[in-house]
């Protein structure tokens, strides 16, 4: 995939954790001056500072066990990036192309639409991997940007807690979901005005659109949810050629 490219000419950083891998990379500078190998975690990578002012494509074969982490970290980023083409264990890519009313709709589904358009371009079969998976792959597409460039949420964060909350449990009410925010009258009392709707039938919807009505009159309890950080591998960033 690097060799690919960084065969169109393109500025292209390649982040690689494996010390030998990197080193495989780095020969590669040799036949491809404007190929650079960024060695370690992409989840440490500063994507800004590799981006030195430029408008970024992200290419990468994400490590399954660590997907959520990696798509959180790049989408701190999603003001510089303009697509993102990844390959990903097929449920997942389920997941964050789900529409509303549809089973594998949750929080990771709200979160990616947040910031990007996502498309399940194709299914690989395991077969397409040496050697092959326990578990099938497909390849999606994120467009930059998502619905936030539509709406006027004020904190991202807060929204994704409040989101994550909602989904904590499918099978029970959003009222016990969200016990630990608030009583459950204020819960209903929000989930009644018109300021806190779902909009499940529409195009690229976030689902849940409004929490200001359920932060409204009492205090907000914070929850974060930390990730298990591991290393991650082979990430490809590539910048598109400015025509002179």
């Amino acid at each position: 995939m690097t060799e690919h490219l960084a065969a169109t000419g393109a500025p292209v950083h390649a982040i690689e954790l494996d010390a030998s891998l990197a080193r495989r990379l780095q020969r590669l500078t040799l036949q491809f001056p404007n190929l650079t190998v960024v060695p370690g975690d992409v989840l440490q990578a500063n994507i800004g500072e590799i981006a030195a002012g430029r408008r970024v494509r992200i290419y990468g074969n994400l490590p399954y066990y660590i997907t959520s982490p990696i798509l959180h970290h790049l989408f701190t980023f999603a003001n510089l990036i303009d697509e993102m083409h990844i390959v990903i264990q097929s449920e997942v890519a389920e997941r964050l192309t789900a529409r509303p009313n549809s089973k594998p709709y949750g929080y990771l589904s709200v979160a990616t639409q947040l910031y990007a358009r996502p498309e399940l371009v194709l299914h690989i079969p395991r077969e397409a991997f040496s050697p092959p998976p326990e578990v099938g792959s497909a390849l999606v597409t994120l467009r930059f940007p998502g619905e936030r460039a539509r709406l006027s949420q004020a904190d991202e964060a807060k929204f994704l807690d409040f989101v994550k909350l909602c989904f904590a449990q499918k099978r029970k009410t959003l009222v016990n979901n969200l016990r630990s925010m608030a009583a459950p009258d204020r819960v209903r009392e929000a989930l009644l005005r018109r300021d806190f709707f779902f909009r499940p039938q529409r195009d690229q919807a976030i689902g849940v659109i409004a929490h200001d009505a359920v932060h409204a009159g009492f205090d907000q309890q914070a929850h974060v949810r930390r990730l298990i950080h591991r290393p991650a591998h082979d990430l490809q960033v590539a910048f598109a050629r400015f025509r002179e």
